[in-house]
């Protein structure tokens, strides 16, 4: 599915490619096709979500956001297959399935939580200026990288990826009080 696609991928490609029967398949996916597809969500959000550890759990230093930025370039960049396999899935399941598509949105959702709630720290801890929005700049982060998982995808390249996670870093730096930018 995340070569094919969910509508270029039928169960019958599934078996085919798991060696398994129609009937293991539905016993282990009772719900067909769309439980499947949010499995495969799951699995992958968790994939994504481990690649960050342990810096996704601590994002709340300066050196946890430039590890959490190597961590995440060097797990796309590892990959078979180019771009966001959560954020492809949403795209392709909003026109086609849009309850199994804000499920994998909320899976989205939870990988932004892990960048809000470390913002909200930094926040606190001084790190950012207490004016800062942490809801509003995690938005702004993880609409960056997704961009650049995008063009990372189109590109067949990490570079995009690079560019995008360096821009956010550029952004939270912003949010520092006084010469924080110039310090880096």
């Amino acid at each position: 599915m995340l070569a094919r696609g969910v509508g270029g991928t039928s169960l019958d490609d599934v078996r085919a490619g798991t060696l398994t029967s129609k009937s293991q398949l539905f016993h282990y996916f009772p719900g067909g096709k769309t439980e499947l597809v949010l499995a495969i969500a799951e699995l992958q959000l968790e994939r994504v979500l481990q690649a960050q550890r342990p810096y996704l759990d601590t994002l709340d230093t300066w050196a946890a956001w430039d590890g959490w930025r190597d961590a995440l370039l060097d797990h796309y960049s590892s990959q078979p297959h180019w771009g966001c396999p959560i954020g492809t899935l949403v795209s392709e399941l909003t026109g086609t399935d849009p309850v199994a598509a804000a499920e994998v949105v909320g899976h989205m959702n939870r990988w932004m939580d892990h960048l809000r709630a470390g913002l909200r720290r930094m926040r606190d801890s001084g790190l950012l200026r207490a004016d800062t929005d942490p809801d509003r700049l995690a938005l702004a982060v993880f609409a960056t990288v997704q961009g650049g998982l995008l063009l990372t995808h189109a590109a067949r390249s990490p570079e995009p990826l690079s560019a995008a996670l360096d821009a956010a870093l550029t952004v939270l730096h912003a949010a520092a009080p006084g010469d924080e930018l110039a310090r880096g």
